[in-house]
């Protein structure tokens, strides 16, 4: 019914190591289920892309396998409640991570009574694939060999060729997938017959490290055992027993020999892969309807009783190490040894990564060796499964030139750390590479949100501007609508203000239009500026006319009194109002009024008679102020006249010296100014400071 041919001949891919393996001190014994810890931590960032967001508050009472946290867009997955009891914090708590530093988490008290929500059966054979995609997504399933990418993103392809299942397992001290395909082989050749009719995968390998043979006979037993046709398409491999062999694309290079270019996903080359463990996930929730809320994960190294516990999400690891008789160990390790990374606190809840909890014990983990310069052996380059340069990555990362560790195709790196154990010069290269890599997504994200900030703000611009242009148009219209009242209208004051209105209308339709002709002719920026500026010196002339002409006429309407009680030099008369400041402003604003009647009720060729008088009033009174000007500058001509040549020409360079020293500092920038007053300033500090020196000598 099926291919299980142990020693079918495989590719190897290039480079890998063979550390010590340290699995059978945990994969003699079956799976044991953990006790019921009171507390458990639920970390929201629990996949990669965005953290789930909350839907429960503090104080409320939740049960078995109720969703506590919904996923944020579709790179994300939810988060559920692993047993019923009551939510008592939603805050920052200690997560898992190498940096040691706190992330949002739910903290869930349990109440022993391990109580399910009622259980919603779905029909994923009569979905349709974008249901049961987002069922899969609400489920909270992620990719559990540690990477926990969500896994309906995976199921979001075309159909392909070939389905590999990874059962290689290869990193060191780590047995759970193994366990689990001993004890769960049939529900794992279900998972990934459904799986397979979802992709409508045409053939299924499965591979499994030669160092494995009880998993593969258990598989090879589940697929006879199983009463589908679609079986005859799977195919249990064992492939060599070598690290990193459980890698997507070194473990499709030894399946199918194909190579995966980098930047190309292997669904363009008609392939997709699954972790075992995540293919029962998808079992469990698909067939019983049971979302991600507890996993295996290995328990060994310095420790009593070392194997394989499967523990609900969240569970303390404080508490798994207790049950499993911790003894004292120098420090703990969350994954492997190779990929793994050193945890700073046990107070953490266990997530949906952790697939391994290693004790460190000083035999076998000795304090690392220092550091020593880089030889350039190539040891790290043989060993690299990706066909890396890695002491090339390191310089790179190390000089902060990232630019150039991604044209050595950084993000290539799986980050298995077989350079870094062959390192002769004991460098943790690893950490410089995931250095390098945090830190260009760092500077994508800011480069994203400056994105972001740029376009709300023209965006903001543009909504500014429309909204400007749709207030002149309603102005437009109301001006239109008066426009034709004022027209139909008798009154001479209706008249004035259509003409008013005609006047702006015609500036503001000049202003929109493009003064361009049949030629195409346009009005330069020089000439625009010249218009506005001839524009505004004429309002100002007018304004400063009809300031004299309002002086003129307060000054002829207030009577003039002579003061017994005043000095005044001989041939001098000093009018004072015999009226106080208020009264005489009463009478000017009354006389005003008067005015303004008055014209109000002249016919149109009257008001033009008095404007055009008016007007020739102003332009006597400017006359008169220009004659009075000049002749008070003819004395000063003279006078200047009647010096010798030589403080004449002296008085012009001077002049001359000064207008140039004004344009030089009109031509200055405003950084320019800045100096020079900075300039200025020392040296009157400092003829201050030699002044006081001086006085403090003299005394």
């Amino acid at each position: 019914m099926t291919q299980t041919n142990p020693v079918m001949k495989v590719v190897t891919f290039h480079g890998g190591v063979h550390p010590p393996e340290h699995k059978t001190e945990s994969n003699r014994t079956p799976i044991r289920s953990a006790a019921l810890p009171p507390f458990l931590i639920l970390p929201l960032q629990q996949s990669i892309g965005n953290p789930a967001k909350p839907l429960v508050v503090v104080g409320e009472r939740v049960l078995k396998g109720q969703q506590l946290a919904s996923a944020d867009g579709m790179v994300s997955a939810a988060i559920h409640a692993p047993t019923s009891g009551e939510i008592i914090a939603i805050g920052e708590h200690q997560v898992p991570h190498p940096s040691g530093l706190a992330d949002l988490c739910i903290t869930l008290k349990t109440d022993g009574k391990d109580e399910w929500i009622a259980k919603t059966p779905f029909d994923w054979r009569s979905a349709g694939p974008k249901a049961v995609r987002d069922y899969l997504r609400d489920m909270g399933v992620v990719g559990l060999g540690g990477a926990v990418f969500p896994s309906h993103l995976k199921l979001n392809t075309q159909a392909i060729d070939t389905l590999v299942i990874n059962g290689a397992e290869c990193e060191p001290y780590i047995t759970c997938d193994d366990r689990m395909m001993r004890e769960r082989a049939s529900e794992i050749i279900a998972g990934i017959l459904m799986v397979q009719q979802l992709l409508n995968a045409k053939q299924i390998k499965i591979g499994i490290e030669d160092n494995k043979p009880e998993a593969a006979e258990a598989l090879r037993l589940a697929i006879t055992a199983n009463q589908s046709h679609a079986v005859a398409a799977i195919e249990v491999v064992l492939v060599p027993t070598l690290y990193p062999s459980g890698g997507a694309k070194q473990l499709i290079k030894l399946l199918c020999d194909i190579e995966v270019p980098g930047g190309v996903r292997s669904t363009d080359l008609g392939v997709q892969c699954f972790n075992v463990a995540t293919i029962h996930s998808i079992y469990c929730a698909l067939a019983h309807g049971e979302p991600v809320i507890r996993r295996v994960v290995t328990i060994t190294g310095n420790v009593e009783r070392p194997g394989n516990v499967e523990a609900l999400i969240g569970t303390p690891l404080k508490h798994l190490l207790k049950e499993a008789g911790d003894k004292g160990s120098s420090g703990y390790i969350y994954g492997g040894p190779m990929m793994g990374f050193e945890l700073p606190s046990l107070e953490v809840g266990l997530s949906k990564a952790g697939n391994c909890v290693i004790a460190k014990s000083p035999v076998d983990f000795p304090e690392k060796p220092r550091e020593m310069p880089c030889i350039r052996c190539s040891k790290c380059a043989e060993a690299c499964p990706a066909e890396l340069q890695p002491m090339d990555l390191f310089w790179f990362a190390k000089s902060k030139n990232f630019g150039k560790a991604q044209e050595r195709n950084l993000f290539d790196c799986i980050e298995c750390g077989a350079c870094a154990y062959v390192c002769p010069s004991n460098i943790r290269l690893v950490d410089y590479y995931r250095f390098a890599k945090s830190e260009i997504w760092a500077a994508e994200k800011t480069k994203h949100a400056a994105d972001l900030a740029r376009e709300r703000f023209e965006f903001r611009e543009f909504r500014a501007e429309r909204e400007k242009q749709e207030k002149a148009e309603r102005l437009a219209a109301k001006a239109a609508q008066k426009l034709a009242q004022a027209e139909v209208s008798d009154d001479p004051e209706d008249a004035i203000r259509a003409a008013k209105i005609k006047a702006a209308m015609a500036r503001t339709a000049s202003a929109s239009e493009s003064p361009a002709s049949d030629v195409g002719v346009v009005a330069t920026d020089a000439d625009q500026a010249t218009q506005l500026a001839a524009e505004k010196k004429a309002k100002i002339a007018a304004a400063m006319a009809r300031a004299a002409a309002k002086k003129v006429e307060a000054e002829a309407a207030a009577p003039v009194v002579h003061s017994e009680e005043s000095v005044v030099a001989p041939a001098q008369n000093i009018p004072v109002s015999s009226l106080d400041k208020s009264d005489r402003t009463k009478e000017i604003l009354d006389k005003r009024r008067e005015e303004r009647a008055r014209i109000a009720a002249m016919s149109p060729e009257e008001r033009s008679e008095w404007e055009a008088a008016k007007q020739a009033e102003i332009t006597e009174a400017k006359a008169a102020a220009a004659l009075r000007k000049a002749e008070s500058v003819a004395p000063l001509e003279e006078s200047a006249s009647s010096l010798d040549e030589e403080k004449a020409a002296k008085i012009r360079a001077a002049m001359a010296k000064r207008d140039a020293e004004k344009a030089r500092l009109a031509a200055m920038s405003p950084e320019e100014k800045a100096a020079l007053a900075a300039e200025r300033q020392a040296r009157i500090d400092a003829a201050m400071a030699a002044k006081a020196a001086k006085a403090a000598k003299d005394e």
